[in-house]
Protein backbone atom coordinates (compact mmCIF):
# COMPACT_ATOMS: atom_id res chain seq x y z
CA UNK A 1 0.00 0.00 0.00
CA UNK A 2 2.63 2.60 0.66
CA UNK A 3 4.60 2.04 -3.12
CA UNK A 4 0.60 2.86 -4.03
CA UNK A 5 0.89 5.96 -2.04
CA UNK A 6 4.48 7.09 -3.16
CA UNK A 7 2.72 6.41 -6.86
CA UNK A 8 -0.35 8.65 -5.96
CA UNK A 9 1.91 11.36 -4.81
CA UNK A 10 4.21 11.48 -7.47
CA UNK A 11 1.06 11.83 -9.72
CA UNK A 12 -0.33 14.53 -7.56
CA UNK A 13 3.50 16.26 -7.74
CA UNK A 14 2.81 15.79 -11.96
CA UNK A 15 -0.21 17.46 -11.83
CA UNK A 16 0.28 20.94 -9.98
CA UNK A 17 3.40 21.53 -12.15
CA UNK A 18 1.63 22.15 -15.29
CA UNK A 19 2.90 25.74 -16.73
CA UNK A 20 0.18 28.09 -15.40
CA UNK A 21 0.23 29.64 -18.52
CA UNK A 22 -2.00 26.92 -19.69
CA UNK A 23 -5.80 27.10 -19.93
CA UNK A 24 -8.51 24.99 -20.20
CA UNK A 25 -9.92 26.67 -22.75
CA UNK A 26 -7.47 26.16 -25.40
CA UNK A 27 -7.89 22.11 -25.30
CA UNK A 28 -10.84 20.61 -27.10
CA UNK A 29 -11.81 16.97 -27.34
CA UNK A 30 -8.51 15.81 -29.20
CA UNK A 31 -6.25 17.00 -26.55
CA UNK A 32 -6.92 13.93 -24.31
CA UNK A 33 -4.39 14.25 -21.45
CA UNK A 34 -5.52 17.69 -20.25
CA UNK A 35 -9.53 17.52 -21.03
CA UNK A 36 -10.02 17.11 -17.75
CA UNK A 37 -8.32 20.22 -16.46
CA UNK A 38 -10.91 22.84 -15.31
CA UNK A 39 -13.43 20.68 -16.56
CA UNK A 40 -16.74 20.17 -15.27
CA UNK A 41 -19.05 17.39 -16.45
CA UNK A 42 -23.19 17.25 -16.50
CA UNK A 43 -25.32 14.49 -15.45
CA UNK A 44 -28.34 13.21 -18.23
CA UNK A 45 -31.56 11.62 -17.55
CA UNK A 46 -31.99 11.53 -21.13
CA UNK A 47 -35.78 10.37 -20.30
CA UNK A 48 -36.19 13.66 -18.88
CA UNK A 49 -33.72 16.27 -20.93
CA UNK A 50 -35.59 16.92 -24.16
CA UNK A 51 -38.32 15.08 -26.38
CA UNK A 52 -38.18 15.63 -29.71
CA UNK A 53 -40.99 13.90 -31.27
CA UNK A 54 -44.05 14.71 -28.75
CA UNK A 55 -44.41 11.53 -27.42
CA UNK A 56 -43.50 12.46 -23.52
CA UNK A 57 -40.24 11.01 -23.22
CA UNK A 58 -37.14 12.69 -23.74
CA UNK A 59 -34.76 11.29 -26.54
CA UNK A 60 -31.12 11.41 -27.97
CA UNK A 61 -32.64 13.67 -31.08
CA UNK A 62 -33.77 16.02 -28.19
CA UNK A 63 -30.71 15.96 -26.43
CA UNK A 64 -28.90 16.52 -29.63
CA UNK A 65 -30.77 19.90 -29.94
CA UNK A 66 -30.22 20.96 -26.83
CA UNK A 67 -26.59 20.59 -26.98
CA UNK A 68 -25.83 24.16 -26.74
CA UNK A 69 -27.12 24.19 -23.90
CA UNK A 70 -24.67 22.33 -22.18
CA UNK A 71 -21.70 23.57 -24.32
CA UNK A 72 -21.94 25.40 -27.54
CA UNK A 73 -18.11 24.89 -28.43
CA UNK A 74 -17.32 28.69 -28.78
CA UNK A 75 -14.72 29.68 -25.84
CA UNK A 76 -15.65 32.75 -25.83
CA UNK A 77 -19.33 32.34 -25.27
CA UNK A 78 -20.78 32.09 -22.08
CA UNK A 79 -24.28 31.63 -22.88
CA UNK A 80 -23.91 28.13 -22.58
CA UNK A 81 -23.18 26.37 -19.08
CA UNK A 82 -19.17 25.54 -20.45
CA UNK A 83 -19.86 21.94 -19.31
CA UNK A 84 -16.82 19.34 -21.42
CA UNK A 85 -18.26 15.70 -20.57
CA UNK A 86 -21.72 14.59 -20.28
CA UNK A 87 -22.39 11.23 -18.34
CA UNK A 88 -25.44 9.50 -19.45
CA UNK A 89 -28.28 7.57 -17.15
CA UNK A 90 -28.41 4.23 -18.87
CA UNK A 91 -29.62 4.51 -22.62
CA UNK A 92 -29.43 0.39 -23.28
CA UNK A 93 -32.50 -1.54 -23.50
CA UNK A 94 -34.51 -1.92 -20.12
CA UNK A 95 -38.15 -2.44 -19.65
CA UNK A 96 -37.72 -0.02 -16.78
CA UNK A 97 -38.18 3.92 -17.04
CA UNK A 98 -34.55 4.12 -15.10
CA UNK A 99 -32.71 2.07 -17.38
CA UNK A 100 -30.96 -0.07 -14.72
CA UNK A 101 -32.06 -3.03 -15.17
CA UNK A 102 -30.46 -4.39 -18.76
CA UNK A 103 -31.85 -6.33 -21.31
CA UNK A 104 -29.56 -5.94 -24.49
CA UNK A 105 -26.25 -4.23 -23.59
CA UNK A 106 -25.76 -3.93 -27.58
CA UNK A 107 -28.66 -1.68 -28.73
CA UNK A 108 -30.28 2.00 -27.28
CA UNK A 109 -33.51 1.69 -25.45
CA UNK A 110 -36.24 2.52 -28.56
CA UNK A 111 -38.03 5.02 -26.69
CA UNK A 112 -34.33 7.08 -27.00
CA UNK A 113 -33.63 6.41 -30.39
CA UNK A 114 -31.16 4.05 -32.30
CA UNK A 115 -27.76 3.06 -32.07
CA UNK A 116 -27.53 5.48 -34.84
CA UNK A 117 -28.54 8.48 -33.25
CA UNK A 118 -26.34 7.77 -30.19
CA UNK A 119 -23.66 7.81 -33.01
CA UNK A 120 -24.98 11.65 -34.19
CA UNK A 121 -24.70 12.35 -30.71
CA UNK A 122 -21.79 11.81 -29.94
CA UNK A 123 -20.27 13.37 -33.36
CA UNK A 124 -22.48 16.62 -32.20
CA UNK A 125 -20.99 16.55 -28.46
CA UNK A 126 -17.07 16.34 -30.08
CA UNK A 127 -18.29 19.04 -32.25
CA UNK A 128 -18.86 21.20 -29.29
CA UNK A 129 -15.62 20.11 -27.35
CA UNK A 130 -18.10 17.43 -24.91
CA UNK A 131 -17.10 14.03 -24.39
CA UNK A 132 -20.10 11.12 -24.02
CA UNK A 133 -19.64 9.12 -20.74
CA UNK A 134 -22.44 6.27 -20.88
CA UNK A 135 -23.62 4.45 -17.38
CA UNK A 136 -22.78 1.02 -17.75
CA UNK A 137 -24.67 -1.21 -15.18
CA UNK A 138 -22.47 -4.48 -14.84
CA UNK A 139 -23.26 -5.71 -10.98
CA UNK A 140 -26.29 -6.99 -12.81
CA UNK A 141 -28.94 -7.48 -15.80
CA UNK A 142 -32.41 -7.16 -15.48
CA UNK A 143 -34.71 -10.59 -14.91
CA UNK A 144 -36.04 -9.94 -18.35
CA UNK A 145 -32.64 -10.28 -20.19
CA UNK A 146 -32.84 -13.46 -22.48
CA UNK A 147 -29.72 -15.14 -20.86
CA UNK A 148 -31.55 -15.04 -17.41
CA UNK A 149 -34.49 -16.09 -18.77
CA UNK A 150 -32.76 -18.98 -20.37
CA UNK A 151 -30.82 -19.83 -17.34
CA UNK A 152 -34.04 -19.81 -15.27
CA UNK A 153 -35.99 -21.99 -17.51
CA UNK A 154 -33.11 -24.75 -18.16
CA UNK A 155 -30.60 -25.92 -15.37
CA UNK A 156 -28.54 -26.68 -17.91
CA UNK A 157 -28.50 -23.28 -19.75
CA UNK A 158 -24.92 -22.43 -20.95
CA UNK A 159 -26.32 -19.02 -18.53
CA UNK A 160 -26.54 -20.71 -15.29
CA UNK A 161 -23.02 -20.02 -13.67
CA UNK A 162 -23.70 -16.23 -15.61
CA UNK A 163 -25.66 -15.77 -11.97
CA UNK A 164 -25.98 -16.76 -8.53
CA UNK A 165 -28.60 -19.63 -7.33
CA UNK A 166 -28.96 -21.81 -4.34
CA UNK A 167 -31.00 -24.71 -3.72
CA UNK A 168 -32.56 -23.36 -1.22
CA UNK A 169 -32.50 -20.33 1.00
CA UNK A 170 -29.24 -19.44 2.77
CA UNK A 171 -31.11 -18.18 5.60
CA UNK A 172 -28.69 -15.24 5.12
CA UNK A 173 -29.53 -11.33 5.57
CA UNK A 174 -27.16 -8.90 4.39
CA UNK A 175 -26.04 -5.87 6.78
CA UNK A 176 -28.87 -3.73 6.69
CA UNK A 177 -30.97 -6.54 7.62
CA UNK A 178 -32.65 -7.25 3.90
CA UNK A 179 -33.11 -10.24 2.04
CA UNK A 180 -31.06 -10.13 -1.03
CA UNK A 181 -32.13 -13.96 -2.40
CA UNK A 182 -35.41 -14.41 -4.35
CA UNK A 183 -37.36 -17.30 -4.64
CA UNK A 184 -37.56 -18.75 -8.82
CA UNK A 185 -40.73 -18.54 -10.23
CA UNK A 186 -39.94 -21.99 -12.09
CA UNK A 187 -38.66 -24.33 -9.64
CA UNK A 188 -37.78 -24.74 -5.87
CA UNK A 189 -34.59 -23.03 -5.56
CA UNK A 190 -33.32 -19.02 -5.15
CA UNK A 191 -31.20 -16.26 -7.38
CA UNK A 192 -29.16 -13.76 -5.80
CA UNK A 193 -29.99 -9.81 -6.55
CA UNK A 194 -28.75 -7.35 -4.25
CA UNK A 195 -30.85 -4.61 -5.52
CA UNK A 196 -34.04 -6.73 -6.20
CA UNK A 197 -35.68 -9.44 -7.53
CA UNK A 198 -36.07 -7.70 -11.21
CA UNK A 199 -31.74 -7.21 -10.89
CA UNK A 200 -30.51 -10.54 -10.81
CA UNK A 201 -26.74 -10.19 -9.84
CA UNK A 202 -24.06 -11.12 -12.60
CA UNK A 203 -21.38 -13.91 -11.91
CA UNK A 204 -17.82 -12.20 -11.97
CA UNK A 205 -16.25 -15.87 -10.85
CA UNK A 206 -17.42 -17.15 -14.21
CA UNK A 207 -14.74 -15.83 -17.02
CA UNK A 208 -17.26 -15.40 -19.61
CA UNK A 209 -19.05 -13.21 -17.51
CA UNK A 210 -16.12 -11.14 -17.36
CA UNK A 211 -15.39 -11.45 -21.12
CA UNK A 212 -18.92 -10.16 -21.77
CA UNK A 213 -18.44 -6.93 -19.73
CA UNK A 214 -14.96 -6.61 -22.18
CA UNK A 215 -16.95 -7.07 -25.02
CA UNK A 216 -19.78 -4.25 -24.05
CA UNK A 217 -17.00 -2.14 -23.41
CA UNK A 218 -15.34 -2.68 -26.83
CA UNK A 219 -18.62 -2.18 -28.20
CA UNK A 220 -19.80 0.79 -27.24
CA UNK A 221 -16.02 2.51 -27.12
CA UNK A 222 -15.23 1.55 -30.73
CA UNK A 223 -18.36 0.69 -32.74
CA UNK A 224 -20.41 3.73 -31.02
CA UNK A 225 -17.79 6.34 -30.06
CA UNK A 226 -18.41 6.49 -26.05
CA UNK A 227 -15.67 8.22 -24.54
CA UNK A 228 -16.10 6.11 -21.08
CA UNK A 229 -18.04 5.05 -18.69
CA UNK A 230 -20.21 5.81 -15.35
CA UNK A 231 -20.01 2.23 -13.69
CA UNK A 232 -22.65 1.81 -11.30
CA UNK A 233 -22.74 -0.11 -7.77
CA UNK A 234 -19.21 -0.61 -8.32
CA UNK A 235 -18.42 -1.52 -4.42
CA UNK A 236 -21.25 -4.50 -4.80
CA UNK A 237 -19.51 -6.55 -7.99
CA UNK A 238 -18.72 -9.39 -5.97
CA UNK A 239 -20.33 -11.02 -2.98
CA UNK A 240 -18.92 -13.58 -0.41
CA UNK A 241 -20.56 -15.99 1.73
CA UNK A 242 -23.74 -16.30 0.35
CA UNK A 243 -24.41 -12.24 0.25
CA UNK A 244 -23.18 -11.74 4.16
CA UNK A 245 -20.34 -9.70 3.05
CA UNK A 246 -21.73 -7.69 -0.57
CA UNK A 247 -19.43 -4.69 -0.43
CA UNK A 248 -15.45 -4.46 -1.57
CA UNK A 249 -14.25 -8.07 -1.43
CA UNK A 250 -11.25 -8.44 -2.74
CA UNK A 251 -12.73 -10.15 -6.46
CA UNK A 252 -14.11 -6.97 -7.03
CA UNK A 253 -10.85 -4.63 -7.17
CA UNK A 254 -9.72 -7.77 -9.64
CA UNK A 255 -12.60 -7.43 -11.78
CA UNK A 256 -12.51 -3.67 -11.65
CA UNK A 257 -8.42 -4.09 -12.42
CA UNK A 258 -8.98 -6.24 -15.37
CA UNK A 259 -12.04 -3.93 -17.04
CA UNK A 260 -10.00 -0.94 -16.67
CA UNK A 261 -6.64 -2.48 -18.43
CA UNK A 262 -8.95 -3.69 -21.05
CA UNK A 263 -10.58 -0.63 -21.92
CA UNK A 264 -7.64 1.49 -22.03
CA UNK A 265 -5.89 -0.77 -24.37
CA UNK A 266 -8.80 -0.48 -26.76
CA UNK A 267 -9.19 3.33 -26.21
CA UNK A 268 -6.07 4.52 -24.26
CA UNK A 269 -8.39 7.91 -23.53
CA UNK A 270 -11.05 6.60 -22.43
CA UNK A 271 -12.31 7.53 -19.03
CA UNK A 272 -13.96 5.70 -16.18
CA UNK A 273 -15.78 6.49 -13.06
CA UNK A 274 -17.09 4.40 -10.48
CA UNK A 275 -20.09 4.47 -7.71
CA UNK A 276 -18.49 4.01 -4.27
CA UNK A 277 -20.70 5.39 -1.91
CA UNK A 278 -19.03 5.19 0.74
CA UNK A 279 -16.51 7.12 2.61
CA UNK A 280 -12.75 8.64 1.70
CA UNK A 281 -11.43 5.60 3.24
CA UNK A 282 -13.48 3.24 1.68
CA UNK A 283 -13.08 4.96 -1.57
CA UNK A 284 -9.20 4.79 -1.47
CA UNK A 285 -9.40 0.88 -1.92
CA UNK A 286 -10.24 1.47 -5.71
CA UNK A 287 -6.90 3.16 -6.55
CA UNK A 288 -4.43 2.93 -8.14
CA UNK A 289 -4.91 0.90 -11.09
CA UNK A 290 -8.34 0.20 -11.12
CA UNK A 291 -11.01 2.92 -12.63
CA UNK A 292 -10.02 6.54 -13.73
CA UNK A 293 -11.87 8.20 -10.75
CA UNK A 294 -14.87 7.34 -8.07
CA UNK A 295 -17.62 9.58 -6.96
CA UNK A 296 -16.31 11.69 -3.54
CA UNK A 297 -19.71 11.27 -1.58
CA UNK A 298 -17.47 12.40 1.75
CA UNK A 299 -16.49 15.49 0.12
CA UNK A 300 -20.25 16.26 -1.32
CA UNK A 301 -21.52 15.90 1.93
CA UNK A 302 -19.45 18.15 3.85
CA UNK A 303 -20.51 20.74 1.42
CA UNK A 304 -24.23 20.28 1.65
CA UNK A 305 -23.85 19.39 5.44
CA UNK A 306 -21.39 23.11 5.84
CA UNK A 307 -24.48 25.13 3.88
CA UNK A 308 -27.26 23.70 6.07
CA UNK A 309 -25.71 24.15 9.31
CA UNK A 310 -23.82 27.70 8.56
CA UNK A 311 -20.65 26.13 9.93
CA UNK A 312 -16.93 26.03 8.02
CA UNK A 313 -15.63 23.93 10.28
CA UNK A 314 -15.44 20.87 8.20
CA UNK A 315 -15.84 22.04 5.34
CA UNK A 316 -12.37 21.54 3.81
CA UNK A 317 -11.77 17.62 5.83
CA UNK A 318 -12.26 15.63 2.88
CA UNK A 319 -11.40 17.96 0.21
CA UNK A 320 -7.75 18.46 1.96
CA UNK A 321 -7.24 14.57 2.78
CA UNK A 322 -8.02 13.80 -0.93
CA UNK A 323 -5.87 16.48 -2.30
CA UNK A 324 -2.93 14.62 -0.33
CA UNK A 325 -4.00 11.04 -1.28
CA UNK A 326 -4.97 11.25 -5.63
CA UNK A 327 -4.29 13.70 -8.03
CA UNK A 328 -7.60 15.95 -8.55
CA UNK A 329 -8.74 14.94 -11.93
CA UNK A 330 -8.94 11.13 -9.93
CA UNK A 331 -12.19 11.92 -7.85
CA UNK A 332 -15.31 13.68 -8.33
CA UNK A 333 -17.76 15.86 -6.04
CA UNK A 334 -21.07 16.86 -6.73
CA UNK A 335 -24.01 18.44 -4.80
CA UNK A 336 -26.50 16.06 -5.14
CA UNK A 337 -27.34 13.16 -8.04
CA UNK A 338 -30.43 11.22 -9.42
CA UNK A 339 -30.73 8.71 -6.20
CA UNK A 340 -30.58 11.89 -3.65
CA UNK A 341 -33.32 14.44 -2.47
CA UNK A 342 -32.26 17.86 -4.83
CA UNK A 343 -30.14 20.64 -3.85
CA UNK A 344 -32.84 23.17 -3.39
CA UNK A 345 -34.94 21.09 -1.82
CA UNK A 346 -32.60 19.53 0.95
CA UNK A 347 -31.76 22.96 1.51
CA UNK A 348 -35.63 23.72 2.13
CA UNK A 349 -35.94 26.17 -0.72
CA UNK A 350 -33.20 28.81 -0.14
CA UNK A 351 -31.96 30.26 -3.32
CA UNK A 352 -29.26 31.81 -1.50
CA UNK A 353 -28.09 28.82 -0.03
CA UNK A 354 -28.13 27.06 -3.44
CA UNK A 355 -25.95 29.31 -4.82
CA UNK A 356 -23.70 29.03 -1.55
CA UNK A 357 -23.16 25.21 -2.40
CA UNK A 358 -22.93 25.77 -6.39
CA UNK A 359 -19.99 27.82 -5.52
CA UNK A 360 -17.79 25.92 -3.00
CA UNK A 361 -18.80 22.96 -5.45
CA UNK A 362 -17.12 24.73 -8.21
CA UNK A 363 -14.30 26.47 -6.40
CA UNK A 364 -12.84 23.61 -4.68
CA UNK A 365 -10.16 20.61 -6.27
CA UNK A 366 -11.74 17.71 -8.27
CA UNK A 367 -13.83 16.92 -11.24
CA UNK A 368 -16.74 18.02 -10.30
CA UNK A 369 -20.29 16.91 -11.69
CA UNK A 370 -23.74 18.54 -11.98
CA UNK A 371 -27.30 16.86 -12.19
CA UNK A 372 -29.23 18.43 -14.82
CA UNK A 373 -31.82 21.09 -13.71
CA UNK A 374 -29.45 22.16 -10.29
CA UNK A 375 -28.43 24.87 -12.40
CA UNK A 376 -31.93 26.02 -12.37
CA UNK A 377 -32.79 25.05 -8.88
CA UNK A 378 -35.50 22.18 -9.57
CA UNK A 379 -36.47 20.59 -6.48
CA UNK A 380 -37.59 16.86 -5.93
CA UNK A 381 -37.96 14.07 -3.42
CA UNK A 382 -38.40 10.85 -2.89
CA UNK A 383 -39.55 8.51 -4.04
CA UNK A 384 -37.11 7.99 -7.36
CA UNK A 385 -39.38 9.27 -10.09
CA UNK A 386 -39.58 12.56 -8.57
CA UNK A 387 -35.90 13.57 -8.32
CA UNK A 388 -36.06 12.60 -12.00
CA UNK A 389 -38.24 14.58 -13.25
CA UNK A 390 -38.33 16.66 -17.01
CA UNK A 391 -36.25 19.64 -16.89
CA UNK A 392 -37.62 22.96 -16.92
CA UNK A 393 -36.90 24.93 -20.49
CA UNK A 394 -39.97 27.56 -20.63
CA UNK A 395 -43.24 28.47 -19.57
CA UNK A 396 -44.54 26.87 -22.15
CA UNK A 397 -46.49 24.17 -21.52
CA UNK A 398 -45.14 21.20 -19.96
CA UNK A 399 -42.27 23.43 -19.03
CA UNK A 400 -41.35 23.28 -22.85
CA UNK A 401 -39.92 19.77 -22.31
CA UNK A 402 -42.68 17.88 -24.46
CA UNK A 403 -44.99 19.16 -26.98
CA UNK A 404 -47.20 15.83 -25.59
CA UNK A 405 -47.86 14.34 -22.17
CA UNK A 406 -44.68 14.13 -19.93
CA UNK A 407 -43.86 10.84 -18.98
CA UNK A 408 -44.04 12.06 -15.54
CA UNK A 409 -45.66 15.29 -14.09
CA UNK A 410 -43.66 18.03 -13.39
CA UNK A 411 -42.39 20.15 -10.49
CA UNK A 412 -44.98 22.26 -9.36
CA UNK A 413 -42.36 25.52 -9.52
CA UNK A 414 -41.78 24.88 -13.49
CA UNK A 415 -43.25 28.41 -14.11
CA UNK A 416 -40.15 29.93 -11.59
CA UNK A 417 -37.51 27.46 -11.69
CA UNK A 418 -36.96 27.51 -15.55
CA UNK A 419 -34.31 28.07 -18.03
CA UNK A 420 -36.12 30.91 -20.04
CA UNK A 421 -36.61 32.96 -16.98
CA UNK A 422 -33.24 32.79 -15.39
CA UNK A 423 -31.53 33.26 -18.31
CA UNK A 424 -33.05 36.74 -18.77
CA UNK A 425 -32.05 37.98 -14.63
CA UNK A 426 -28.30 38.46 -14.43
CA UNK A 427 -28.25 37.48 -10.71
CA UNK A 428 -30.11 34.21 -11.22
CA UNK A 429 -28.96 30.66 -10.39
CA UNK A 430 -28.57 29.54 -13.82
CA UNK A 431 -26.34 32.50 -14.37
CA UNK A 432 -24.42 31.72 -11.35
CA UNK A 433 -22.92 28.21 -12.51
CA UNK A 434 -22.13 29.67 -15.89
CA UNK A 435 -19.97 31.99 -15.07
CA UNK A 436 -18.41 29.71 -12.41
CA UNK A 437 -18.20 26.86 -14.93
CA UNK A 438 -16.52 29.23 -17.50
CA UNK A 439 -14.28 31.24 -14.65
CA UNK A 440 -13.13 27.61 -13.84
CA UNK A 441 -12.08 26.50 -17.14
CA UNK A 442 -10.24 30.11 -17.77
CA UNK A 443 -8.46 30.65 -14.46
CA UNK A 444 -6.16 28.24 -13.92
CA UNK A 445 -5.97 28.36 -10.23
CA UNK A 446 -9.19 26.77 -10.28
CA UNK A 447 -8.95 24.64 -12.86
CA UNK A 448 -6.01 22.77 -10.83
CA UNK A 449 -4.30 24.80 -8.13
CA UNK A 450 -3.97 23.31 -4.56
CA UNK A 451 -5.88 24.29 -2.22
CA UNK A 452 -4.32 25.83 0.35
CA UNK A 453 -7.19 26.14 3.81
CA UNK A 454 -7.37 29.56 5.93
CA UNK A 455 -8.75 30.39 9.38
CA UNK A 456 -11.20 32.60 9.60
CA UNK A 457 -11.57 34.58 12.83
CA UNK A 458 -16.03 33.20 12.51
CA UNK A 459 -16.87 29.52 12.09
CA UNK A 460 -19.14 30.41 10.06
CA UNK A 461 -16.90 31.68 7.44
CA UNK A 462 -14.71 29.41 4.64
CA UNK A 463 -12.01 30.54 3.44
CA UNK A 464 -9.24 29.50 1.60
CA UNK A 465 -6.88 29.73 -1.46
CA UNK A 466 -6.95 28.26 -5.31
CA UNK A 467 -3.09 28.18 -5.79
CA UNK A 468 -1.17 27.56 -9.24
CA UNK A 469 2.24 28.24 -10.24
CA UNK A 470 1.66 32.45 -10.57
CA UNK A 471 -1.62 32.64 -10.13
CA UNK A 472 -4.01 32.66 -6.62
CA UNK A 473 -7.70 32.57 -6.16
CA UNK A 474 -9.31 33.36 -2.38
CA UNK A 475 -12.62 32.22 -1.90
CA UNK A 476 -14.34 33.88 1.17
CA UNK A 477 -17.92 32.85 2.20
CA UNK A 478 -20.05 33.40 4.93
CA UNK A 479 -22.20 30.67 5.70
CA UNK A 480 -24.70 32.65 8.54
CA UNK A 481 -27.88 34.04 8.01
CA UNK A 482 -26.50 37.31 9.41
CA UNK A 483 -24.19 39.79 8.15
CA UNK A 484 -20.73 39.70 9.21
CA UNK A 485 -18.35 42.73 10.24
CA UNK A 486 -14.52 42.56 9.97
CA UNK A 487 -13.97 38.89 9.65
CA UNK A 488 -10.48 37.81 9.59
CA UNK A 489 -8.57 35.43 7.82
CA UNK A 490 -4.88 33.87 8.47
CA UNK A 491 -2.89 31.22 7.41
CA UNK A 492 -0.09 28.96 8.08
CA UNK A 493 3.31 28.29 6.90
CA UNK A 494 4.17 30.46 3.27
CA UNK A 495 0.89 30.20 1.24
CA UNK A 496 2.06 32.87 -0.74
CA UNK A 497 5.23 34.68 -2.50
CA UNK A 498 6.08 38.08 -0.49
CA UNK A 499 4.61 41.27 -2.17
CA UNK A 500 1.20 43.52 -1.75
CA UNK A 501 -1.70 42.26 -3.68
CA UNK A 502 -4.14 43.59 -5.91
CA UNK A 503 -7.86 41.79 -4.71
CA UNK A 504 -10.01 41.35 -8.01
CA UNK A 505 -13.52 40.05 -7.42
CA UNK A 506 -13.86 37.51 -10.15
CA UNK A 507 -17.75 37.38 -9.97
CA UNK A 508 -18.18 41.35 -10.80
CA UNK A 509 -18.60 42.26 -6.75
CA UNK A 510 -16.51 44.75 -5.24
CA UNK A 511 -13.07 44.99 -4.85
CA UNK A 512 -11.33 43.27 -1.58
CA UNK A 513 -9.00 45.03 0.61
CA UNK A 514 -5.40 45.04 -0.66
CA UNK A 515 -3.54 42.00 1.12
CA UNK A 516 -0.08 42.10 2.56
CA UNK A 517 2.34 39.48 2.79
CA UNK A 518 5.61 39.44 4.16
CA UNK A 519 8.64 37.73 3.98
CA UNK A 520 7.60 34.98 5.87
CA UNK A 521 4.81 34.13 3.29
CA UNK A 522 2.00 34.14 5.61
CA UNK A 523 -1.35 36.24 5.51
CA UNK A 524 -2.27 37.37 8.85
CA UNK A 525 -5.41 38.77 10.07
CA UNK A 526 -6.64 40.26 6.87
CA UNK A 527 -9.42 41.84 6.56
CA UNK A 528 -10.69 41.18 2.81
CA UNK A 529 -14.20 42.98 3.23
CA UNK A 530 -15.47 45.14 5.82
CA UNK A 531 -18.44 43.06 6.01
CA UNK A 532 -19.72 40.19 4.24
CA UNK A 533 -22.96 39.77 3.70
CA UNK A 534 -25.61 36.66 4.85
CA UNK A 535 -25.16 33.84 2.52
CA UNK A 536 -23.17 35.77 0.62
CA UNK A 537 -19.66 34.26 -1.16
CA UNK A 538 -16.69 36.38 -2.79
CA UNK A 539 -14.08 34.58 -5.75
CA UNK A 540 -11.00 36.61 -6.06
CA UNK A 541 -7.63 37.02 -8.02
CA UNK A 542 -4.98 37.92 -6.01
CA UNK A 543 -2.20 40.12 -7.96
CA UNK A 544 0.88 41.21 -7.39
CA UNK A 545 1.42 44.77 -7.04
CA UNK A 546 4.12 46.94 -5.51
CA UNK A 547 5.42 46.35 -1.93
Amino acid sequence: MSMHRNLIAALCTALFAFPAQTTAQEENVSDAPNWKRGAVCYEIFVRSFYDSDGDGIGDLQGLIQKLDYINDGDPDSQRDLGARCIWLMPVAQSPSYHGYDVTDYYNVDRDYGTNEDFKRLVSEAHRRGIRVLVDLVLNHASSEHPYFKDALLNPDSPYRDWFIWSPSHPGVKNPWGGDNWHRSPVREEYYYGFFWSGMPDLNYETPAVREEAKRIATFWLEELGADGFRLDAVKHLVEQDYGRIVEHVPATHAVLREFAAHTHRVAPDAFTIGEVWDSIGAMLLYYPDQLDAYFAFEASEAIMESVRTGSANTLLRPFLRLQRELPADRWSPFLRNHDQTRTLTALGGDIARAKLAATLLLTLPGLPFVYYGEEIGMTGDKPDPRLRTPMHWSRASAAGFTDGLAWEPLQPDSLIANVEVQEADPNSLLNLYRRLIHLRAENTALASGQLVPLTASVSAVAAYLRREGGRAVLVVANLDMEPLSGVTVASEGRVLPAGRYEVRSLLGGPPGAPLTVGENGRIESYVPLPSVGPLESHVFELTVGSR
